[in-house]
């Protein structure tokens, strides 16, 4: 799938062996509920699989599926969808569901988690319960999630995602790290290099600045920016030894464009979609920029979806 991309692209690079994460390990996913039944929709149906065997989710996400599917069906009145994520300091639960918020559903929620090390419970954006706060650690700092936070499906496939980008921005002083999240790369990146740190999501960008004062590394500075809109400028890349470029599925076209005619001497690019990243890839090339070799990441088991790595540097001339 990445090799066809990238053909199609006529984008000349070598990509090398996926490299997989192992089956029950992805932490966060959004589940269907109604009545009884919780799990997914079936292909192309609404029609939900009742979930009761899977070898996707860590052994405690699909455990926790399990002990919801009673409690869940006494106290929601309505379809639901459910985001949760797996924190290191419990389960991050977010309902969206055209039930309303009242003192009741609060009481009955309550009860509904107990025993079931849930951190947070969110309902249609409201806040219903907070034993802890969500966190992860990346590159050693402790990171609080905002609510439905962007994080890496697996922590196997964010460690390898972090491995392959620190390796390709090398011995870099200066980097900019672009669509930073809460601080995937941006962190661990800060144990020996300043980062400016590049995001839309006001909440994720408060949780990595805060997350890297807290760890005291090299300093980390923050910049809300819609880089869709409003793509750093070449003058403004110049700045930097290297760029990390981590974009949605739609690929970071306006953002390659200012790239291709910069100066910066390496991009580490992570991607979520090989047609976005090919085409992406393409206009980096035309700008003078040699693609190195690309590594595919399986963090989505037995889907069409794919993650992929790869580095670029400027050429001479």
């Amino acid at each position: 799938m990445v090799q066809a991309a990238l053909m199609k692209a006529g984008v000349r690079c070598e990509v090398l062996d996926t490299v997989s994460v192992p089956p029950r390990s992805r932490r966060r996913a959004v589940f269907k509920i109604s009545g009884s039944e919780i799990g997914f929709h079936a292909a192309q149906s609404n029609t939900i699989v009742d979930m009761r065997e899977c070898l996707v989710l860590t052994p405690g996400l699909f455990g926790l599926v399990q002990a919801l599917r009673r409690r869940l069906a006494l106290v929601l009145k309505a379809p639901a969808d459910l985001h949760v994520t797996e924190t290191d300091t419990g389960f991050d639960l977010a309902f969206r569901s055209p039930q309303t918020v009242t003192p009741a559903l609060t009481q009955a929620m309550a009860g509904a988690a107990a025993g079931l090390d849930i951190a947070r419970i969110l309902f249609n954006g409201a806040l219903l319960l907070e034993r802890a706060a969500p966190e992860v650690v990346e590159g050693g700092a402790r990171v609080k999630l905002p609510p439905q936070a962007f994080l890496q499906p697996t922590r196997e496939g964010e460690q390898a995602l972090q491995a392959h980008v620190a390796q390709i921005v090398g011995g870099a002083k200066t980097i900019a790290d672009l669509f930073a999240g809460c601080g995937t790369f941006a962190l661990p990146l800060a144990a020996r290099a300043r980062v400016h740190a590049v995001e839309q999501d006001a909440p994720a960008l408060a949780a990595l600045a805060e997350a890297s004062r807290a760890a005291g590394r090299k300093p980390v500075t923050t910049e809300r920016r819609d880089l869709f809109k409003l793509p750093l400028t070449p003058a403004e890349l110049n700045l930097y030894d290297a760029v990390v470029l981590d974009p949605p599925r739609a690929g970071a076209e306006a953002q390659a464009g200012q790239l291709a005619k910069s100066r910066v001497p390496t991009i580490a690019y992570v991607s979520c979609d090989a047609a976005s990243f090919a085409r992406d890839a393409a206009i980096l090339a035309a700008g003078g920029y040699r693609p190195g070799v690309v590594t595919p990441i399986d963090q989505f088991l037995w889907s069409s979806h794919i993650e992929l790595v790869a580095g670029f540097v400027r050429g001479k001339g």
